[in-house]
């Protein structure tokens, strides 16, 4: 969580006074760490626990890019990919049967989680359905759309986010990194990128998605908008195509 207390009274008390509903969070683990095996069934257990209190039905988790060398971002070693398997696999068990909460894994740019074989290997290899974010699958030049088509039955969360075509294509010719490429704007507002928002929408709907759906803006070092602006300007897209 993190911009939210831990305790469930103080964070009960902070919901209701905005009259908000929780319906998950988002946990990051060190999975390149393999001797941090135990700190994540701890905490995925009092994650559980917290989440159970207030009603939520999901967590997210995702690996870590922070601490990866420069240039070695999401390089994991075998060894520690299965053992991020087996740990995800345990935890998922643990949280659907003590306590009712589905664990979704979210592949990141940056991670040992972000390419569409990567994605396809840890379907394979765990239970865990997908929280799939639009702009950090399409980063890569992947296409979101067409990869939700293709493993629709493993997809229970979703993350809305676009990117600037023009931003990607310096990362992928290699002339910036990813790290600079956030601070150069490369998630832009829903309306402005290479994802079709609208199409992905437009295929939740004739789905009949049930699951949450989240709108998330990082804002680049040299935006003109607020966070506010921005969360407005994003409302109002959304808005306007839900009315269409």
């Amino acid at each position: 969580m993190g911009y939210l207390p831990k305790d469930a009274d103080q964070l009960k008390t902070m919901l209701a006074k905005r009259n908000l509903t929780l319906i998950g969070a988002t946990h990051v683990h060190t999975f390149s760490l393999i001797e941090t095996s135990n700190k994540f069934h701890a905490d995925m257990q009092a994650q559980g626990e917290l989440l159970a209190s207030l009603g939520a039905k999901h967590l997210v988790v995702m690996d870590e890019s922070n601490v990866y060398p420069s240039g070695q971002l999401g390089m994991i070693t075998p060894d520690a990919r299965q053992q991020m398997y087996a740990d995800l696999t345990k935890s998922h068990t643990m949280l659907a049967e003590t306590f009712g909460i589905a664990l979704s894994f979210h592949p990141h740019i940056g991670t040992c989680v972000e390419l569409e074989a990567q994605i396809d290997d840890l379907l394979k290899n765990t239970p865990l359905n997908l929280c799939l974010d639009t702009g950090h699958h399409a980063f890569w030049d992947q296409d979101p759309l067409a990869y939700m088509q293709r493993v629709w039955d493993r997809i229970d969360y979703m993350h809305l986010k676009n990117v600037d075509p023009n931003v990607c294509a310096r990362v992928l010719s290699g002339e910036i990194s990813v790290q600079e490429s956030l601070a150069a704007g490369v998630m832009c507002p829903l309306a402005e990128g290479a994802v079709e928002i609208a199409a992905v929408m437009d295929f939740l709907r004739a789905r009949d998605f049930q699951g949450p759906v989240v709108v998330e803006q990082d804002v680049a070092g040299d935006a003109t908008e607020t966070p506010l602006e921005l969360a407005r300007r994003n409302y109002s897209y959304i808005a306007e195509m839900s009315q269409a």
